[in-house]
């Protein structure tokens, strides 16, 4: 994501990252207790990823996940106004590249004297899945967050 955060940001696109909370918390990243403690996970997990995107922290409530949908791995893309014109409940970079290139390309079509009218548009996407690097991630929190996930997943 910071690959394409970069390559769109001349295209006047901005792109934030939202901490929410710890997906599967254990013993070395337990359950949020304090703004304190949300900010050294998000420091730690920024330095872990090399996330180079501002990243925003949301409350200690969950309020902002909770009002964009509590999906644990969501991507939004509003325009200036505010406006939703793409939401997944899962981050991708190939589908979060295609929806950049079809509207960062609005524009040039409007030049180019197109009329253009809005629609709503729903598809089914599909991203690599890769269980040895997510356990490996999922590690990362602790033994009891790798035992509670395969409890309920498998």
């Amino acid at each position: 994501m910071n690959a394409l955060a970069e390559r769109f940001s001349g295209s006047d696109v901005g792109s934030i990252f939202l901490y929410t909370h710890e997906a599967h918390p254990g013993e070395h990243y337990p359950h949020l207790t304090s703004m304190e403690q949300k900010f050294r996970h998000a420091r730690d997990l920024r330095d872990r990823l090399g996330v180079a995107r501002p990243i925003v922290l949301d409350a200690l409530d969950g309020s902002c996940h909770r009002g964009y949908g509590s999906m644990p791995n969501m991507t939004w893309i509003f325009t200036r106004g505010g406006v939703p014109v793409y939401k997944s409940d899962w981050t991708d970079a190939n589908s979060v590249e295609n929806a950049l290139v079809y509207f960062t390309g609005i524009s040039d079509r409007r030049r180019a004297g197109e009329r253009l009218a809005p629609f709503n548009v729903q598809r089914l996407d599909y991203r690599n899945q890769d269980r040895e690097a997510f356990y490996q991630d999922l590690a990362r929190s602790g033994p009891k967050a790798v035992e509670e996930f395969r409890k309920v997943f498998g």
